[in-house]
């Protein structure tokens, strides 16, 4: 999906020109980020994107969202570079944060709840494989991100903490610990407000991340002092070299402004967030990045999916039925607008991909600039031929009730006599996928119905006009015809005799252009289908 890394860019006068007016988001995103370069100098000389994850459980479809958004906004500012600034992607792992709950999906609770409140770092791997949970699931997270061929660097809280990374940044916030207080003291309730402090201690007694009120603050020693809440005493300890982390909201301030992060985009749960870490970020003399906060995915039932719930779709379960290409095209389209993320939705997204896919070699230069598969597959879409829709390979599974990929094979090969699995290696996906998808959904929820007397009476007449048509007969021919029955036999609208159809042969509400799915399936097969109805 991703290009190798540093891979170079192809670059025209052409597409240039029609970069810079595009209306496709990555563009306009990118846009932003070069208007950013002209007003804000360059520390580093590179332009950094970033993405943060929360390492107290496993990358999930949202985290594969962010990190795909995120890539197609930095590729659309290198071709507007023309390549010529140099830009690094940073995943961050937020694996210092203290463990505040035991997940549910791990073995060994018993052992992980002793250290309840440790940074996720100090926590032992309840898997045996890491030296601690912390690494265990940023393990898990790198190897995920290298499934999909993204290009980034792994950045760990816990290793930038402590190796002293963040320590200058971090004396800038004792600084300015009364400034920081004011912006975060308003959005918090009374018995918050009592105790907060940017700064949460990590005990040295305990190893755990401590939310305590902060007694005293020393600028000259770079320290601070709390009231151990176990023993009563006075502590003090550094705010650096790992002594101490931020409140999160400060944190990420902080973190954008020692890392000179350029571009980072959120949830818009997080919009009064972003608004108060930015502001942060600027008494720390950094302006915030740009980014834009992109709309959170709903369950079938219109419910924001959570993690915890569990009532969303796994990557796994896509990735069961449909590529990685046509999940990118999903979190491509519209991140603006609520999306409901549920198994329906994959069929469309492979189809819509595919269309794509076809459509992108015979549009103009601006036309595929505005292609979702010029994104997806950063400038460089591969050739297909695919001429059968997942929708279509999904009936054809679903009217032979076969899970045999020779028999969808020998009906694509009725269609195109010279195609081959090994010839045609993404219509072979996409007959897996088909396969897999009809077993675990179509057949269990088919529902067969009995013809009404004036649908019976359309189905006789079908059935002697496709007995009358030659041998070979145009996908654009059935479909008149079917169209002639349905009008003829008094449907209106005409959807409810398409709808019949479905319903009374295939089993359920809704499929393919029918003209398509009978001149692929074949008319003595679709004939048989109508008997059987008819019975």
């Amino acid at each position: 999906m991703a290009s190798p890394p540093s891979a170079k860019i192809e670059i025209n006068s052409e597409l240039l020109a029609h970069a810079h007016v595009s209306k496709a988001w990555p563009f306009e995103e990118a846009r932003k980020v070069l208007s950013r370069l002209k007003r804000i100098p360059q520390p580093t000389g590179a332009i950094i994107f970033e993405t943060g994850y929360g390492p107290s459980g496993l990358p999930h479809i949202g985290t594969f969202g962010e990190v795909a958004r995120t890539t197609m906004v930095r590729h659309a500012f290198r071709v507007l570079t023309e390549d010529k600034v140099p830009t690094r992607l940073i995943c961050f792992s937020d694996d210092m944060d203290g463990l505040r709950k035991v997940p549910d999906n791990i073995p060994n609770k018993a052992m992980v709840e002793q250290h309840l409140g440790k940074p996720l770092t100090q926590v032992p791997d309840p898997f045996g494989e890491h030296p601690s949970f912390g690494q265990h699931n940023n393990a898990r997270l790198k190897s995920f991100l290298d499934t999909f061929g993204f290009d980034y660097e792994f950045l760990s809280a816990t290793q930038c903490y402590t190796s002293g990374r963040f320590d200058a940044t971090l004396l800038k916030v004792l600084e300015h610990y009364d400034e920081i207080r004011d912006v975060i003291l308003p959005t918090l309730g009374p018995e918050r407000r009592a105790t907060y402090s940017p700064f949460l201690p990590i005990s040295p007694e305990t190893g755990k991340v401590l939310q305590v009120p902060i007694i005293d603050r020393d600028l000259a020693a770079g320290s601070i002092v709390y009231k151990d809440p176990d023993s009563g005493k006075l502590t003090q300890v550094a705010v650096t070299r790992g002594h101490c982390k931020l409140q999160w909201k400060a944190d990420w301030a902080m973190r954008w402004a020692a890392l000179g992060i350029d571009y980072e985009m959120a949830g818009k749960d997080l919009i009064d967030s972003v608004r108060l870490s930015g502001r942060i970020c600027r008494i720390l003399g950094r302006q915030q990045p740009e980014g834009f906060n992109y709309e959170l995915f709903l369950d079938e039932n219109g419910e924001k999916i959570s993690k915890s719930r569990g009532n969303g779709l796994t990557i796994e379960e896509w990735l069961a039925y449909a590529s990685p290409e046509s999940l990118a095209l999903y979190m491509y389209q519209s991140p603006k607008k609520a999306k409901r993320l549920y198994f329906d939705v994959i069929p469309r997204a492979v189809d819509e991909y595919v269309g794509h896919l076809a459509a992108y070699p015979k549009e103009e230069q601006a036309a595929k600039l505005m292609n979702p598969v010029w994104h997806v597959h950063e400038g460089n879409p591969p050739q297909a031929d695919l001429p059968i829709s997942f929708a279509l390979l999904l009936n054809l599974a679903s009217a032979s009730n076969s899970e045999d990929r020779e028999v969808l094979w020998g009906f694509i090969q009725r269609y195109m006599p010279d195609a081959t699995p090994e010839g045609h290696p993404l219509l072979d996906d996409l007959v897996g996928y088909a396969i897999r998808y009809f077993h675990d959904f179509v057949k269990p929820s088919k529902q067969y119905r009995t013809p009404t007397e004036k649908e019976r009476a359309a189905l006789v007449d079908l059935d002697r006009r496709l007995g009358a048509f030659p041998e070979k007969v145009l996908a654009e021919e059935i479909q008149n015809e079917v169209y002639a029955v349905g009008k003829e036999h008094g449907f209106e609208p005409l959807r409810d005799w398409f709808q019949a159809l479905y319903q009374v042969l295939l089993g359920q509400s809704q499929g393919p252009r029918f003209g398509s799915f009978v001149e692929l399936y074949g008319i003595p097969e679709t004939r048989a289908l109508i008997v059987k109805a008819l019975k």
